[in-house]
Protein backbone atom coordinates (compact mmCIF):
# COMPACT_ATOMS: atom_id res chain seq x y z
CA UNK A 1 0.00 0.00 0.00
CA UNK A 2 2.74 2.41 0.99
CA UNK A 3 4.71 1.63 -2.13
CA UNK A 4 1.73 2.43 -4.31
CA UNK A 5 1.14 5.67 -2.58
CA UNK A 6 4.72 6.65 -2.94
CA UNK A 7 4.65 5.84 -6.60
CA UNK A 8 1.56 7.94 -7.07
CA UNK A 9 3.24 10.84 -5.45
CA UNK A 10 6.35 10.50 -7.52
CA UNK A 11 4.89 9.81 -10.95
CA UNK A 12 1.16 10.50 -10.92
CA UNK A 13 -0.33 13.93 -11.57
CA UNK A 14 -0.82 15.97 -8.42
CA UNK A 15 -4.43 16.54 -7.41
CA UNK A 16 -6.01 19.72 -6.08
CA UNK A 17 -5.95 19.95 -2.30
CA UNK A 18 -9.00 20.58 -0.15
CA UNK A 19 -8.04 24.23 0.45
CA UNK A 20 -7.83 24.79 -3.32
CA UNK A 21 -11.33 23.44 -3.87
CA UNK A 22 -12.61 25.41 -0.88
CA UNK A 23 -11.33 28.73 -2.21
CA UNK A 24 -12.36 27.98 -5.79
CA UNK A 25 -15.81 27.22 -4.35
CA UNK A 26 -15.86 30.47 -2.39
CA UNK A 27 -14.43 32.88 -4.93
CA UNK A 28 -14.56 31.19 -8.32
CA UNK A 29 -17.61 33.11 -9.58
CA UNK A 30 -16.67 36.54 -8.22
CA UNK A 31 -15.44 38.59 -11.15
CA UNK A 32 -15.87 41.86 -12.98
CA UNK A 33 -19.51 40.91 -13.63
CA UNK A 34 -20.15 41.55 -9.92
CA UNK A 35 -17.62 44.29 -9.17
CA UNK A 36 -18.47 46.25 -12.33
CA UNK A 37 -21.44 44.66 -14.12
CA UNK A 38 -23.81 44.83 -11.13
CA UNK A 39 -24.27 48.54 -11.94
CA UNK A 40 -25.83 47.62 -15.31
CA UNK A 41 -28.43 45.44 -13.59
CA UNK A 42 -29.20 48.16 -11.03
CA UNK A 43 -29.58 50.83 -13.73
CA UNK A 44 -31.99 48.59 -15.67
CA UNK A 45 -34.06 47.32 -12.74
CA UNK A 46 -33.72 49.70 -9.78
CA UNK A 47 -33.52 48.58 -6.14
CA UNK A 48 -35.46 45.45 -7.15
CA UNK A 49 -32.22 44.24 -8.74
CA UNK A 50 -31.92 42.40 -5.43
CA UNK A 51 -34.92 40.29 -6.53
CA UNK A 52 -33.25 39.58 -9.88
CA UNK A 53 -30.20 38.30 -8.04
CA UNK A 54 -32.38 36.22 -5.71
CA UNK A 55 -34.31 34.60 -8.58
CA UNK A 56 -31.12 33.95 -10.54
CA UNK A 57 -29.47 32.60 -7.41
CA UNK A 58 -32.36 30.21 -6.78
CA UNK A 59 -32.12 28.81 -10.31
CA UNK A 60 -28.35 28.36 -9.97
CA UNK A 61 -28.76 26.73 -6.55
CA UNK A 62 -31.31 24.21 -7.84
CA UNK A 63 -29.24 23.46 -10.94
CA UNK A 64 -26.13 22.97 -8.81
CA UNK A 65 -28.01 20.62 -6.50
CA UNK A 66 -29.07 18.50 -9.47
CA UNK A 67 -25.53 18.55 -10.83
CA UNK A 68 -24.24 17.66 -7.36
CA UNK A 69 -26.51 14.62 -7.19
CA UNK A 70 -25.02 13.27 -10.43
CA UNK A 71 -21.44 14.33 -9.66
CA UNK A 72 -21.40 12.83 -6.14
CA UNK A 73 -22.48 9.50 -7.60
CA UNK A 74 -20.05 9.71 -10.51
CA UNK A 75 -17.36 12.44 -10.41
CA UNK A 76 -16.27 13.34 -13.94
CA UNK A 77 -13.99 16.07 -15.29
CA UNK A 78 -16.45 16.83 -18.08
CA UNK A 79 -19.21 16.84 -15.44
CA UNK A 80 -22.54 17.90 -16.94
CA UNK A 81 -21.43 17.29 -20.54
CA UNK A 82 -20.67 13.68 -19.65
CA UNK A 83 -23.92 13.32 -17.71
CA UNK A 84 -25.91 14.84 -20.61
CA UNK A 85 -24.28 12.37 -23.00
CA UNK A 86 -25.10 9.37 -20.82
CA UNK A 87 -28.55 10.57 -19.78
CA UNK A 88 -29.89 12.12 -22.97
CA UNK A 89 -27.64 10.89 -25.76
CA UNK A 90 -24.67 12.00 -27.84
CA UNK A 91 -26.56 14.97 -29.29
CA UNK A 92 -27.01 16.48 -25.80
CA UNK A 93 -23.36 15.97 -24.85
CA UNK A 94 -22.30 17.56 -28.15
CA UNK A 95 -24.45 20.68 -27.73
CA UNK A 96 -23.75 21.17 -24.02
CA UNK A 97 -20.01 20.68 -24.38
CA UNK A 98 -19.53 22.99 -27.33
CA UNK A 99 -21.84 25.72 -26.00
CA UNK A 100 -20.08 25.68 -22.64
CA UNK A 101 -16.65 25.87 -24.26
CA UNK A 102 -17.80 28.71 -26.54
CA UNK A 103 -19.14 30.63 -23.55
CA UNK A 104 -15.81 30.48 -21.73
CA UNK A 105 -13.82 31.48 -24.80
CA UNK A 106 -15.97 34.62 -24.87
CA UNK A 107 -15.42 35.20 -21.15
CA UNK A 108 -11.66 34.70 -21.51
CA UNK A 109 -11.62 37.40 -24.19
CA UNK A 110 -13.87 39.70 -22.16
CA UNK A 111 -11.79 39.43 -18.99
CA UNK A 112 -8.58 39.94 -20.97
CA UNK A 113 -10.03 43.14 -22.45
CA UNK A 114 -11.16 44.41 -19.01
CA UNK A 115 -7.82 43.50 -17.43
CA UNK A 116 -5.92 45.19 -20.24
CA UNK A 117 -8.04 48.33 -19.77
CA UNK A 118 -7.22 48.48 -16.05
CA UNK A 119 -3.48 48.04 -16.63
CA UNK A 120 -3.54 50.58 -19.46
CA UNK A 121 -5.09 53.05 -17.02
CA UNK A 122 -2.09 52.54 -14.74
CA UNK A 123 0.50 52.70 -17.56
CA UNK A 124 -1.08 54.72 -20.42
CA UNK A 125 2.10 54.65 -22.50
CA UNK A 126 1.60 50.93 -23.25
CA UNK A 127 -1.27 50.01 -25.62
CA UNK A 128 -4.21 48.25 -24.02
CA UNK A 129 -4.08 45.25 -26.37
CA UNK A 130 -0.52 44.44 -25.28
CA UNK A 131 -1.64 44.12 -21.66
CA UNK A 132 -4.55 41.90 -22.74
CA UNK A 133 -2.22 39.58 -24.65
CA UNK A 134 0.23 39.50 -21.73
CA UNK A 135 -2.56 38.46 -19.35
CA UNK A 136 -3.55 35.66 -21.70
CA UNK A 137 0.08 34.49 -21.91
CA UNK A 138 0.57 34.54 -18.12
CA UNK A 139 -2.50 32.47 -17.34
CA UNK A 140 -1.93 30.14 -20.25
CA UNK A 141 1.41 29.41 -18.61
CA UNK A 142 -0.18 28.91 -15.18
CA UNK A 143 -2.60 26.36 -16.64
CA UNK A 144 0.09 24.55 -18.62
CA UNK A 145 2.58 24.07 -15.78
CA UNK A 146 0.45 21.76 -13.65
CA UNK A 147 -2.99 21.30 -12.15
CA UNK A 148 -1.55 22.27 -8.77
CA UNK A 149 -0.17 25.56 -10.19
CA UNK A 150 -3.67 26.43 -11.42
CA UNK A 151 -5.10 25.60 -7.98
CA UNK A 152 -2.46 27.60 -6.13
CA UNK A 153 -2.88 30.63 -8.40
CA UNK A 154 -6.65 30.52 -8.04
CA UNK A 155 -6.39 30.05 -4.26
CA UNK A 156 -4.54 33.34 -3.75
CA UNK A 157 -6.52 35.31 -6.33
CA UNK A 158 -9.82 34.13 -4.84
CA UNK A 159 -8.58 34.85 -1.31
CA UNK A 160 -8.02 38.52 -2.22
CA UNK A 161 -11.52 38.78 -3.74
CA UNK A 162 -13.20 37.17 -0.75
CA UNK A 163 -11.30 39.40 1.69
CA UNK A 164 -12.31 42.54 -0.27
CA UNK A 165 -15.98 41.58 -0.28
CA UNK A 166 -15.96 40.77 3.44
CA UNK A 167 -14.56 44.26 4.16
CA UNK A 168 -17.11 45.77 1.76
CA UNK A 169 -20.01 43.98 3.49
CA UNK A 170 -18.96 44.73 7.06
CA UNK A 171 -18.18 48.41 6.51
CA UNK A 172 -21.16 48.79 4.14
CA UNK A 173 -23.61 47.46 6.70
CA UNK A 174 -22.35 49.94 9.30
CA UNK A 175 -22.49 52.74 6.71
CA UNK A 176 -26.06 51.91 5.61
CA UNK A 177 -27.23 51.93 9.23
CA UNK A 178 -25.55 55.26 9.92
CA UNK A 179 -23.04 53.69 12.31
CA UNK A 180 -19.97 54.69 10.26
CA UNK A 181 -18.27 58.12 10.56
CA UNK A 182 -20.04 60.77 8.43
CA UNK A 183 -22.74 58.28 7.39
CA UNK A 184 -26.52 58.59 7.59
CA UNK A 185 -29.27 55.99 7.88
CA UNK A 186 -29.70 55.06 4.18
CA UNK A 187 -32.34 52.31 4.15
CA UNK A 188 -35.11 54.63 2.74
CA UNK A 189 -33.11 54.78 -0.51
CA UNK A 190 -34.71 51.42 -1.28
CA UNK A 191 -38.12 53.03 -1.96
CA UNK A 192 -37.74 56.83 -2.07
CA UNK A 193 -36.56 57.21 -5.68
CA UNK A 194 -39.46 56.00 -7.81
CA UNK A 195 -40.27 53.02 -5.63
CA UNK A 196 -38.62 49.68 -5.00
CA UNK A 197 -39.55 48.41 -8.49
CA UNK A 198 -39.47 51.61 -10.63
CA UNK A 199 -39.11 49.82 -13.99
CA UNK A 200 -41.77 47.18 -13.32
CA UNK A 201 -41.65 43.41 -12.75
CA UNK A 202 -40.75 42.73 -16.39
CA UNK A 203 -37.45 44.51 -15.85
CA UNK A 204 -36.81 42.33 -12.81
CA UNK A 205 -37.22 39.15 -14.88
CA UNK A 206 -35.17 40.63 -17.72
CA UNK A 207 -32.41 41.34 -15.21
CA UNK A 208 -32.26 37.65 -14.32
CA UNK A 209 -30.61 36.84 -17.67
CA UNK A 210 -27.81 39.31 -16.92
CA UNK A 211 -27.53 37.98 -13.39
CA UNK A 212 -27.24 34.38 -14.61
CA UNK A 213 -24.21 35.48 -16.62
CA UNK A 214 -22.67 36.70 -13.33
CA UNK A 215 -23.35 33.41 -11.56
CA UNK A 216 -22.14 31.20 -14.37
CA UNK A 217 -18.92 29.52 -13.30
CA UNK A 218 -20.33 28.07 -10.09
CA UNK A 219 -20.04 24.65 -11.71
CA UNK A 220 -16.24 25.09 -12.00
CA UNK A 221 -16.03 24.04 -8.36
CA UNK A 222 -17.63 20.70 -9.27
CA UNK A 223 -15.19 20.20 -12.14
CA UNK A 224 -12.26 21.09 -9.88
CA UNK A 225 -13.56 18.77 -7.16
CA UNK A 226 -13.45 15.86 -9.62
CA UNK A 227 -9.67 16.44 -9.89
CA UNK A 228 -9.15 16.79 -6.13
CA UNK A 229 -7.73 14.36 -3.60
CA UNK A 230 -11.27 13.55 -2.33
CA UNK A 231 -13.74 14.07 -5.23
CA UNK A 232 -16.90 12.98 -3.39
CA UNK A 233 -16.22 15.32 -0.45
CA UNK A 234 -15.30 18.17 -2.78
CA UNK A 235 -18.51 17.82 -4.81
CA UNK A 236 -20.71 17.78 -1.69
CA UNK A 237 -18.89 20.82 -0.33
CA UNK A 238 -19.17 22.75 -3.61
CA UNK A 239 -22.88 22.12 -4.11
CA UNK A 240 -23.96 22.42 -0.49
CA UNK A 241 -22.39 25.82 0.14
CA UNK A 242 -23.45 27.53 -3.09
CA UNK A 243 -26.64 29.04 -1.63
CA UNK A 244 -24.97 31.03 1.15
CA UNK A 245 -22.19 32.11 -1.20
CA UNK A 246 -24.84 33.58 -3.48
CA UNK A 247 -26.79 35.17 -0.64
CA UNK A 248 -23.76 36.73 1.04
CA UNK A 249 -21.49 37.70 -1.84
CA UNK A 250 -24.01 38.65 -4.53
CA UNK A 251 -27.38 39.43 -2.97
CA UNK A 252 -25.77 40.99 0.09
CA UNK A 253 -23.41 43.18 -1.94
CA UNK A 254 -26.12 44.39 -4.34
CA UNK A 255 -28.49 45.10 -1.44
CA UNK A 256 -25.85 47.32 0.15
CA UNK A 257 -25.19 49.17 -3.12
CA UNK A 258 -28.86 50.07 -3.72
CA UNK A 259 -29.28 50.94 -0.03
CA UNK A 260 -26.29 53.26 0.28
CA UNK A 261 -26.58 54.97 -3.13
CA UNK A 262 -29.93 55.86 -4.79
CA UNK A 263 -30.17 53.54 -7.79
CA UNK A 264 -30.59 56.42 -10.27
CA UNK A 265 -27.51 58.20 -8.89
CA UNK A 266 -25.09 55.30 -9.22
CA UNK A 267 -22.20 56.28 -11.58
CA UNK A 268 -21.86 54.68 -15.00
CA UNK A 269 -19.57 51.63 -14.53
CA UNK A 270 -17.40 52.85 -17.43
CA UNK A 271 -16.58 55.92 -15.34
CA UNK A 272 -16.47 54.34 -11.89
CA UNK A 273 -17.28 50.81 -10.74
CA UNK A 274 -19.97 50.58 -8.02
CA UNK A 275 -17.64 48.90 -5.51
CA UNK A 276 -14.97 51.56 -6.05
CA UNK A 277 -17.61 54.27 -5.66
CA UNK A 278 -18.83 52.88 -2.35
CA UNK A 279 -15.33 52.36 -1.00
CA UNK A 280 -14.62 56.04 -1.72
CA UNK A 281 -17.82 56.95 0.19
CA UNK A 282 -16.60 54.91 3.16
CA UNK A 283 -13.63 57.27 3.35
CA UNK A 284 -11.07 54.48 3.42
CA UNK A 285 -7.58 55.71 2.43
CA UNK A 286 -6.50 54.80 -1.09
CA UNK A 287 -9.89 53.18 -1.76
CA UNK A 288 -9.86 53.83 -5.52
CA UNK A 289 -6.40 52.35 -6.06
CA UNK A 290 -7.08 49.37 -3.78
CA UNK A 291 -10.42 48.62 -5.43
CA UNK A 292 -8.91 48.91 -8.88
CA UNK A 293 -6.30 46.35 -7.84
CA UNK A 294 -9.01 44.07 -6.41
CA UNK A 295 -11.01 44.27 -9.65
CA UNK A 296 -7.85 43.38 -11.60
CA UNK A 297 -7.38 40.43 -9.25
CA UNK A 298 -10.98 39.35 -9.87
CA UNK A 299 -10.45 39.64 -13.63
CA UNK A 300 -7.30 37.52 -13.43
CA UNK A 301 -9.07 34.95 -11.28
CA UNK A 302 -11.95 34.53 -13.72
CA UNK A 303 -9.49 34.44 -16.63
CA UNK A 304 -7.51 31.72 -14.83
CA UNK A 305 -10.51 29.60 -13.84
CA UNK A 306 -12.26 30.21 -17.17
CA UNK A 307 -9.25 28.89 -19.07
CA UNK A 308 -9.15 25.86 -16.77
CA UNK A 309 -12.84 25.19 -17.31
CA UNK A 310 -12.73 25.73 -21.10
CA UNK A 311 -9.71 23.44 -21.48
CA UNK A 312 -11.21 20.63 -19.38
CA UNK A 313 -14.49 20.79 -21.29
CA UNK A 314 -12.72 20.93 -24.67
CA UNK A 315 -10.63 17.91 -23.72
CA UNK A 316 -13.76 16.02 -22.65
CA UNK A 317 -15.49 16.97 -25.92
CA UNK A 318 -12.57 15.50 -27.88
CA UNK A 319 -12.48 12.34 -25.76
CA UNK A 320 -16.08 11.66 -26.75
CA UNK A 321 -15.35 12.21 -30.44
CA UNK A 322 -17.06 15.60 -30.79
CA UNK A 323 -13.76 17.35 -31.63
CA UNK A 324 -10.36 16.33 -33.14
CA UNK A 325 -8.53 13.66 -31.12
CA UNK A 326 -5.44 15.83 -30.65
CA UNK A 327 -7.42 18.11 -28.33
CA UNK A 328 -7.83 15.24 -25.85
CA UNK A 329 -4.10 14.61 -25.44
CA UNK A 330 -2.69 15.21 -21.96
CA UNK A 331 0.77 15.72 -20.57
CA UNK A 332 2.38 13.41 -18.02
CA UNK A 333 0.97 15.74 -15.36
CA UNK A 334 -2.58 15.28 -16.64
CA UNK A 335 -2.79 18.70 -18.33
CA UNK A 336 -4.77 18.84 -21.60
CA UNK A 337 -2.09 20.93 -23.32
CA UNK A 338 -3.72 21.13 -26.75
CA UNK A 339 -7.07 22.04 -25.20
CA UNK A 340 -5.51 24.84 -23.14
CA UNK A 341 -3.75 26.33 -26.17
CA UNK A 342 -6.78 25.95 -28.44
CA UNK A 343 -9.01 27.66 -25.87
CA UNK A 344 -6.68 30.65 -25.68
CA UNK A 345 -6.56 31.04 -29.47
CA UNK A 346 -10.21 32.06 -29.42
CA UNK A 347 -9.37 34.57 -26.72
CA UNK A 348 -6.47 36.02 -28.72
CA UNK A 349 -8.63 36.26 -31.83
CA UNK A 350 -11.43 38.06 -30.00
CA UNK A 351 -8.99 40.47 -28.32
CA UNK A 352 -7.30 41.32 -31.62
CA UNK A 353 -10.66 41.79 -33.36
CA UNK A 354 -11.83 44.08 -30.57
CA UNK A 355 -8.80 46.36 -30.94
CA UNK A 356 -8.18 46.08 -34.69
CA UNK A 357 -11.81 46.43 -35.74
CA UNK A 358 -13.80 47.75 -32.76
CA UNK A 359 -16.69 48.85 -35.01
CA UNK A 360 -17.01 45.53 -36.83
CA UNK A 361 -19.52 44.19 -34.30
CA UNK A 362 -17.78 40.80 -34.19
CA UNK A 363 -16.69 41.08 -30.58
CA UNK A 364 -20.18 42.23 -29.55
CA UNK A 365 -21.68 39.27 -31.41
CA UNK A 366 -19.42 36.83 -29.54
CA UNK A 367 -20.41 38.30 -26.17
CA UNK A 368 -24.15 38.49 -26.98
CA UNK A 369 -24.31 35.03 -28.49
CA UNK A 370 -22.77 33.56 -25.33
CA UNK A 371 -25.32 35.39 -23.16
CA UNK A 372 -27.97 32.66 -22.92
CA UNK A 373 -25.57 29.71 -22.84
CA UNK A 374 -25.83 29.63 -19.05
CA UNK A 375 -29.60 29.23 -19.24
CA UNK A 376 -29.29 26.52 -21.90
CA UNK A 377 -26.77 24.61 -19.77
CA UNK A 378 -28.96 24.79 -16.65
CA UNK A 379 -31.93 23.49 -18.65
CA UNK A 380 -29.80 20.58 -19.89
CA UNK A 381 -28.64 19.84 -16.33
CA UNK A 382 -32.27 19.67 -15.19
CA UNK A 383 -33.33 17.46 -18.12
CA UNK A 384 -30.36 15.15 -17.55
CA UNK A 385 -31.03 14.78 -13.82
CA UNK A 386 -34.70 14.01 -14.43
CA UNK A 387 -33.83 11.37 -17.03
CA UNK A 388 -31.00 9.86 -14.97
CA UNK A 389 -33.13 9.54 -11.82
CA UNK A 390 -35.98 7.98 -13.82
CA UNK A 391 -33.62 5.20 -14.95
CA UNK A 392 -32.42 4.40 -11.41
CA UNK A 393 -33.62 1.42 -9.43
CA UNK A 394 -35.00 2.06 -5.91
CA UNK A 395 -31.77 0.62 -4.49
CA UNK A 396 -29.61 3.03 -6.55
CA UNK A 397 -31.77 5.97 -5.53
CA UNK A 398 -31.49 5.02 -1.85
CA UNK A 399 -27.69 4.85 -2.17
CA UNK A 400 -27.37 8.46 -3.43
CA UNK A 401 -25.12 10.51 -1.15
CA UNK A 402 -26.60 13.79 -2.34
CA UNK A 403 -30.20 14.12 -3.50
CA UNK A 404 -32.27 16.73 -5.26
CA UNK A 405 -35.18 17.89 -3.15
CA UNK A 406 -38.82 17.44 -4.19
CA UNK A 407 -37.90 15.39 -7.22
CA UNK A 408 -39.07 15.85 -9.98
CA UNK A 409 -40.95 19.10 -9.32
CA UNK A 410 -38.02 21.43 -8.68
CA UNK A 411 -36.28 20.15 -11.80
CA UNK A 412 -39.40 20.91 -13.83
CA UNK A 413 -39.49 24.37 -12.19
CA UNK A 414 -35.95 25.11 -13.42
CA UNK A 415 -36.83 24.16 -17.00
CA UNK A 416 -40.04 26.23 -16.89
CA UNK A 417 -38.12 29.20 -15.45
CA UNK A 418 -35.52 29.04 -18.24
CA UNK A 419 -38.26 29.02 -20.89
CA UNK A 420 -40.04 31.89 -19.11
CA UNK A 421 -36.91 34.04 -18.96
CA UNK A 422 -36.20 33.53 -22.66
CA UNK A 423 -39.79 34.51 -23.54
CA UNK A 424 -39.58 37.64 -21.38
CA UNK A 425 -36.27 38.60 -23.01
CA UNK A 426 -37.85 38.32 -26.46
CA UNK A 427 -40.35 41.01 -25.47
CA UNK A 428 -38.16 43.09 -23.15
CA UNK A 429 -36.44 45.33 -25.71
CA UNK A 430 -33.69 45.28 -28.31
CA UNK A 431 -30.96 44.16 -25.92
CA UNK A 432 -32.88 41.09 -24.74
CA UNK A 433 -33.95 40.10 -28.25
CA UNK A 434 -30.38 40.50 -29.51
CA UNK A 435 -29.06 38.10 -26.86
CA UNK A 436 -31.75 35.52 -27.62
CA UNK A 437 -31.32 35.56 -31.41
CA UNK A 438 -27.53 35.64 -31.40
CA UNK A 439 -27.48 32.75 -28.90
CA UNK A 440 -29.85 30.80 -31.16
CA UNK A 441 -27.48 31.47 -34.08
CA UNK A 442 -24.73 29.71 -32.10
CA UNK A 443 -27.03 26.74 -31.49
CA UNK A 444 -28.00 26.67 -35.17
CA UNK A 445 -24.34 26.56 -36.25
CA UNK A 446 -23.76 23.57 -33.98
CA UNK A 447 -26.90 21.89 -35.34
CA UNK A 448 -25.56 22.22 -38.90
CA UNK A 449 -22.38 20.31 -37.99
CA UNK A 450 -24.06 17.66 -35.82
CA UNK A 451 -24.96 15.22 -38.67
CA UNK A 452 -21.31 15.16 -39.78
CA UNK A 453 -20.06 14.65 -36.21
CA UNK A 454 -22.67 11.94 -35.58
CA UNK A 455 -21.66 10.13 -38.79
CA UNK A 456 -18.01 10.09 -37.68
CA UNK A 457 -19.04 8.88 -34.21
CA UNK A 458 -20.91 5.92 -35.66
CA UNK A 459 -18.04 5.06 -37.99
CA UNK A 460 -15.51 5.22 -35.14
CA UNK A 461 -17.64 3.03 -32.87
CA UNK A 462 -18.26 0.54 -35.64
CA UNK A 463 -14.50 0.32 -36.24
CA UNK A 464 -13.87 -0.12 -32.50
CA UNK A 465 -16.41 -2.95 -32.32
CA UNK A 466 -14.83 -4.59 -35.36
CA UNK A 467 -11.35 -4.40 -33.79
CA UNK A 468 -12.68 -5.81 -30.51
CA UNK A 469 -14.33 -8.71 -32.33
CA UNK A 470 -11.11 -9.38 -34.25
CA UNK A 471 -9.11 -9.49 -31.02
CA UNK A 472 -11.52 -12.02 -29.54
CA UNK A 473 -11.22 -14.19 -32.65
CA UNK A 474 -7.41 -14.10 -32.44
CA UNK A 475 -7.42 -14.96 -28.69
CA UNK A 476 -10.25 -17.44 -28.07
CA UNK A 477 -8.67 -18.64 -24.83
CA UNK A 478 -8.45 -15.11 -23.43
CA UNK A 479 -11.97 -14.41 -24.60
CA UNK A 480 -13.30 -17.51 -22.83
CA UNK A 481 -11.62 -16.41 -19.65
Amino acid sequence: MSADTSGAKSHGPKKLRSRHVTMITLGGIIGSSLFVGSANVIHAVGPAAVISYLIGGLLVFLAMRMLGEMAAARPAVGSFMEYARVGLGDWAGYFVGWLYWYFWVGVIAYEAVVGGSILHGWVPSIPQWIFSVLLLLVFTGANLVSLRSFGETEFWLASIKVAAIVVFLVVGTLFALGLWPNAQFAVPNLWEHGGFMPEGFGAVIGGVAIVIFSYFGTEIAVMAASESEDPAKGVRQATSTVIWRILIFFVGAVLLIVTIVPWNQLPDPKEKAPFAHLFSLYGLPGADVVMSAVILTAVCSVLNSGLYSAARMFSSIAQQGYAPKIIARKSAGGIPVAAVIASTLGGYAAVIINFAAPDSGIFDFIMNSAGLVALFVYAFIALTQLRTRARMTPEETAALKLRMWLHPWLGILVIAAVVGIVVVMLFSGDSGRTQVWTSLVSVAVLAIFWPLVNKKLKARRAAAEKDEAAEKDEDPVGASK
